[in-house]
C-alpha cells in the first residue's frame, strides 16, 4: 500500500464570499483525506493528506469542479511533510488569519439563487418571503464588505448575530449556507418596515410590503433601499406616475429603465433575443437594452426618444417579493416597475435611510426601508447585446457597476500599483495590482462636492479592500477637473498626466493586451486637447513599448457658439457647421430657425467675431450638428439625446451613403485634417432639396462610417500597423459600432473593440492606470 503523503494547494483568485472552504471541505471528505483549509492573505491555504491517487483526484476536482461563483486566478501545488498529528482522517476549516496584503478577489453582489427563491416561495420554510435570504451562491457581497478576509464580522452583517437555527446551518458543513457570512432569517437578521416620507412607520414586514405595492397601483412613487443604493419607483403602466416622477426628479426626457417581475412578463413588453435574456436571467442581472413592443401598455414617457427600453429582472429577494406584492395588488395587470437610481441628477446614489430621507424627502412619498447597512454604493449596471454578425464582443457596457464591479481587467505585464483618478463626466477610479486592474463601480459626474466625496471613498474603500498603495496618480490634462484637482491637491501621490483620448485607446489596449502599435480611433463629445481647442474626432497612433503618442488626424474644426450653450443647444452647432463650410445658415432659410431669429443673428455675429466660440474636433458634436440640421432634435435635455434621435429615425432601407475619407492637410508636421465637414454639406443639401430625414440619417452613419475605415486604411499604411482601436461615447451609437468593425475589415485591418468596460468616460480610468503602469516600468527599468 503507497504510504500517506502530503501537499500544500494556494489558490488565488475569487475564492472568498463564495464558498470556497465549504467546497474544500466537502471534497476533502469525499476523497477521504485529512488537513485543513483557511483564508489568508495570499488566498486560501490547504493542506491535504491521504494516499497518492486520493491526493491526484482532488487536485483535478479542486480545478474542476468549482463553485458557482469562484473563479481562480493562480493555483501553485507542492509537497510538504506528512503531519504525524492527523489520524482519523479529519479535515477541518480553520479561523482566517489576517495579514498586510493579500491575493483574494473580493466577488461582485449576485442575484439570489434558484434554491433561495425555491425557499422564499415555499410557504413552510422559515424564510418564505423573507427579503434577505441568501446563501453562499448568491446575495450580497461587495456592498457589505469593509476589509479583507471576508468573514461576517468585517461585513455590515457582523450586528446581526445567528440565532440557533441559521448557526446550525452556518456550521453544517453540507448545508449551501456553510459559511456564508451574509446568512440570516426572520428571527436574527435584518428587518423592513415603510415609512412616509417624514420617517414615521406605517408598517412592518410582508405588511410594509403589501402596503409598499398598493400605493405604487395607487400612482405613489416609492423610495427603495436595494443592495447598493436606493431606487425610486414607480408603476411603469401608469402615465402619471412617471411623469410625476420625472417632474420631480427634473427628467424631462433621458430613459428610464424598468423592472419587471420575470422573464415572462418582460416578454409582453419588450422584444428579447436568447443571448438579452440570458443576460437578463443570468447571476449579474444588469439592466439590458430591448426593443419596446409597440402599444405594450407601459407609460410612453419611459422611453420617449427611442425604442430601446432599458429592463431588468428581480435581483433580490426584496425586489423579488415586492414585484409579487405588485401582482397580487391588482390581479392581471403587468407587474413591471420604473426602477431608478435614488438621487438628484448628478448627485450620488443614497445609501443610508436618513440620508434618503433626507435627499428624496422631495421624490418620494413612500420609503421602505432595513436596517441591513450599505457600505458601498453601487448602482445598476446597464449593457447590450452587439449585433451577432459584426464579431464584436458578445456585450457592451454602457454603464459597469452591480454585478460587475470589483471584478479584475487582466493587463498583459505584471507593473506597479497606480490609481487612475478618471474624467469629469461618467467617472470611475482605477487601481492596478500586479497584473490585475481594478476598475471601480460608476462614481457619475464630477460637477458637485457630494460626486467628488463619493470619489474619494471609492478610492479609499479600494485601496482598503485590495490593501494596496498606489505609487503614482494619473489624471486628465483638464486643469479645472475635480478629478485632477483630487490627484494634484489631495493624493500626496506623484502625478502623471495623460490626455483624455489617448487614455481612451490605453484603455481598449488594456483590455485586449496589445503591446503593439495601433492607429486609434478617440470619438467622442469632447476633450481637452492641450493645444487650446476640445478634441472629441481624433486618429491617434500609440506605441506601448516605445511609449510613442501621436496624433495622426483630427476631424475638421467647427466653433462651440457660446460654449456649454452649443452643447445644450444643437442648433448652434448647426449654424457653426454650415458657418465653417462658408454658408449663411439665416440666407438659406432653415425651418429650425423660426422662432430663434434673434439668437440666431447672435450667434452668426460670435461666429464671425471667434467671440466665446472655441474650436472643436469632436465627432460627438458633428452627431449633433446633423440632428439638428433635419430639425429632429434643435435642443436638449440630456447628454447624447441628439445622437439618439438621429440614430432612432433612420431609413433602414437605405443603402447610399456620403462621400468622406478624405485626409488633407498635415504641413509642417500637423495633423492631417479629416473631411468630416463634407458630411455636413451633403446633407444641408439634401435637406434642402427635401430628402426625408430618415434617408438623411441614414446616409450619414453610413458615410461616416465608410469614410472613417478609409481613413484610417490610409494611416495604418503610414504607420505600418493594421491594429485599429475604437473608443469613446460616439461607440455607444449601434449603428457605428456595427458597421464600423465590418468596414474596417473590408480594408484587412483588424478592429478592436471595448468588452469589459465601456466606450464611454467609464472607461478613461483604466487607461490612465494603465498609462502609468506603463511608464513606471519603462522608468524603472531605465534607472536599473
Amino acid at each position: 500500500m503507497s504510504a500517506s503523503q502530503r501537499e500544500r494547494h494556494v489558490v488565488v483568485g475569487r475564492v472568498q464570499g463564495v464558498g470556497f472552504r465549504p467546497f474544500v471541505y466537502r471534497l476533502a471528505r469525499e476523497h477521504a483525506l485529512s488537513g485543513y483549509v483557511l483564508n489568508a492573505p495570499e488566498g486560501v491555504v490547504i493542506e491535504v493528506q491521504g494516499l497518492p491517487e486520493r491526493l491526484e483526484r482532488f487536485a483535478t476536482d479542486l480545478i474542476d469542479t468549482l463553485p458557482p461563483l469562484a473563479m481562480i486566478v493562480a493555483h501553485s501545488r507542492e509537497s510538504v511533510p506528512p503531519s504525524p498529528d492527523e489520524g482519523g482522517g479529519e479535515f477541518v476549516i480553520r479561523k482566517s488569519t489576517a495579514g498586510v496584503g493579500h491575493h483574494v478577489l473580493v466577488s461582485p453582489d449576485m442575484a439570489t439563487c434558484p434554491d433561495c427563491l425555491a425557499d422564499m416561495a415555499d410557504p413552510a420554510n422559515r424564510r418564505h418571503n423573507y427579503p434577505f435570504t441568501n446563501c453562499t451562491n448568491c446575495g450580497p457581497r461587495y456592498t457589505i464588505t469593509k476589509s479583507l478576509p471576508y468573514d461576517r464580522h468585517a461585513t455590515s452583517m457582523a450586528c446581526f448575530p445567528l440565532c440557533e437555527a441559521c448557526r446550525a446551518e452556518y456550521e453544517d458543513p453540507l448545508d449551501r449556507r456553510f459559511h456564508a457570512q451574509p446568512n440570516a432569517c426572520p428571527a436574527c437578521g435584518p428587518r423592513l418596515w415603510l415609512t412616509d416620507r417624514h420617517g414615521k412607520t406605517l408598517a412592518e414586514g410582508d405588511k410594509a410590503v403589501a402596503r409598499a405595492a398598493k400605493a405604487l397601483r395607487a400612482g405613489k412613487i416609492l423610495a427603495l433601499k436595494g443592495l447598493g443604493g436606493f431606487h425610486l419607483a414607480a408603476d411603469a403602466a401608469n402615465h402619471e406616475a412617471v411623469a410625476e416622477l420625472r417632474r420631480r426628479k427634473k427628467r424631462p426626457a433621458k430613459p428610464l429603465a424598468i423592472m419587471a417581475a420575470d422573464l415572462e412578463t418582460l416578454s409582453k413588453l419588450a422584444h428579447v433575443s436568447p443571448e438579452e435574456a440570458g443576460l437578463l436571467t443570468g447571476r449579474e442581472r444588469p439592466i439590458v437594452l430591448v426593443t419596446l413592443k409597440t402599444g405594450a401598455g407601459l407609460s410612453p414617457d419611459i422611453s420617449p426618444d427611442t425604442d430601446q427600453l432599458g429592463a431588468m429582472l428581480p435581483y433580490t429577494p426584496l425586489h423579488q417579493v415586492l414585484l409579487g406584492a405588485l401582482r397580487d395588488a391588482q390581479p392581471g395587470g403587468e407587474a413591471a416597475l420604473v426602477m431608478t437610481s435614488g438621487n438628484l441628477s448628478s448627485e450620488p446614489i443614497s445609501l443610508g435611510n436618513r440620508e434618503a430621507l433626507s435627499r428624496l424627502g422631495s421624490l418620494a412619498d413612500l420609503f421602505l426601508l432595513h436596517d441591513r447597512d450599505i457600505l458601498v454604493r453601487t448602482d445598476d449596471s446597464v449593457v447590450r447585446v452587439p449585433p451577432q454578425d459584426t464579431g464584436a464582443p458578445g456585450i457592451q457596457f454602457l454603464r459597469r457597476a452591480r454585478g460587475y464591479t470589483p471584478s479584475p481587467i487582466f493587463l498583459p505585464s505584471k507593473g506597479p500599483c497606480v490609481l487612475g483618478v478618471g474624467p469629469e463626466l461618467k467617472n470611475t477610479v482605477c487601481l492596478t495590482k500586479g497584473d490585475q486592474a481594478f476598475v471601480s463601480q460608476h462614481i457619475g459626474d464630477m460637477q458637485n462636492l457630494e460626486t467628488a466625496a463619493f470619489h474619494k471613498e471609492v478610492i479609499e474603500h479600494l485601496e482598503r479592500i485590495l490593501q494596496v498603495r498606489p505609487e503614482a496618480v494619473v489624471a486628465d490634462m483638464h486643469p479645472d477637473y475635480l478629478s485632477t484637482r483630487y490627484a494634484l491637491e489631495e493624493s500626496g501621490l506623484p502625478v502623471l498626466r495623460l490626455q483624455h483620448h489617448y487614455a481612451h485607446i490605453m484603455a481598449v489596449m488594456a483590455e485586449k493586451g496589445l503591446m503593439e502599435p495601433v492607429v486609434g480611433l478617440a470619438l467622442d463629445g469632447s476633450g481637452y486637447g492641450g493645444d487650446r481647442t476640445i478634441w472629441g474626432g481624433e486618429f491617434l497612433y500609440v506605441d506601448p513599448v516605445r511609449m510613442e503618442f501621436k496624433r495622426l488626424a483630427h476631424f475638421a474644426q467647427m466653433r462651440l457658439p457660446g460654449s456649454e450653450a452649443a452643447i445644450r443647444q444643437p442648433w448652434r452647432l448647426a449654424m457653426a457647421a454650415l458657418h465653417a463650410l462658408g454658408r449663411d445658415p439665416l440666407a438659406e432659410g432653415w425651418h429650425w430657425l423660426k422662432g430663434r431669429e434673434q439668437a440666431a443673428g447672435l450667434v452668426l455675429a460670435m461666429l464671425d467675431k471667434g467671440l466665446n466660440s472655441p474650436l472643436t474636433s469632436s465627432c460627438g458634436r458633428l452627431f449633433d450638428a446633423i440632428s439638428a440640421l433635419t430639425g429632429v432634435c434643435p435642443e436638449i435635455s440630456y447628454e447624447g439625446q441628439a445622437a439618439i434621435r438621429l440614430e432612432h429615425i433612420q431609413d433602414h432601407g437605405e443603402t447610399e451613403g456620403y462621400d468622406c475619407g478624405a485626409l488633407s492637410g498635415g504641413e509642417d508636421g500637423a495633423p492631417l485634417v479629416f473631411d468630416s465637414l463634407s458630411l455636413v454639406a451633403q446633407a444641408a443639401d439634401d435637406i434642402l432639396g427635401g430628402v426625408p430625414a430618415g434617408m438623411v440619417s441614414r446616409r450619414f452613419h453610413n458615410g461616416l462610417s465608410r469614410g472613417l475605415a478609409l481613413a484610417a486604411s490610409e494611416l495604418c499604411k503610414q504607420t505600418a500597423t493594421s491594429q485599429v482601436t475604437l473608443s469613446g461615447g460616439v461607440f455607444l451609437n449601434k449603428t457605428l459600432s456595427r458597421t464600423l468593425p465590418r468596414a474596417l475589415s473590408l480594408h484587412s485591418l483588424t478592429p478592436h473593440m471595448h468588452e469589459h468596460t465601456t466606450p464611454g468616460d467609464g472607461c478613461i480610468s483604466l487607461g490612465q492606470a494603465f498609462f502609468g503602469q506603463l511608464t513606471l516600468t519603462t522608468q524603472n527599468t531605465s534607472d536599473s
